[in-house]
């Protein structure tokens, strides 16, 4: 099954350079359709037109951000250096409220194998990706 969902920027570009593996998002219904194996266009979130597939390798639900952060990596989910659960969390509510939190729970969407890039061959090795078809490894 294919979807799309919106990323901004940072995080967007995150994925793309390898520094981003797991995508964090509220399991909503929407993202209650998301299937190991399934496919997922990401399109920044912007007037650019920027996007790029990649393959659901692994969900990780959790009833919280805490209880998701204690199970996975941080570095994974694109925070880097010292940065504790708590301050993961303070990062997430720039996106979602406590409220949204409890009422859904959480899913961090594990990605490999970024696809097709439109509109994006900004560097190099993103390039090389999109002529090969090489399998996105950090």
């Amino acid at each position: 099954m294919k979807h799309t969902m919106k990323l901004q920027k940072k995080p967007f570009d995150a994925i793309l350079k390898g520094k981003k593996n797991i995508e964090l998002r509220l399991n909503d219904e929407k993202r209650q359709q998301i299937q190991v194996g399934d496919k997922i266009i990401f399109k920044l979130d912007d007037l650019d037109e920027k996007e790029f597939k990649a393959t659901v390798v692994a969900l990780h639900h959790g009833d919280s951000f805490v209880s998701l952060f204690k199970r996975i990596s941080l570095y994974d989910c694109g925070f880097v250096g010292e940065t504790s659960v708590n301050e993961a969390v303070k990062s997430m509510r720039e996106y979602y409220s406590e409220e949204q939190e409890k009422k859904y729970g959480v899913v961090g969407i594990e990605l490999s194998e970024i696809y097709w890039a439109t509109r994006c061959l900004t560097d190099n090795a993103l390039v090389l990706r999109y002529i090969t078809g090489e399998k996105w490894r950090r």
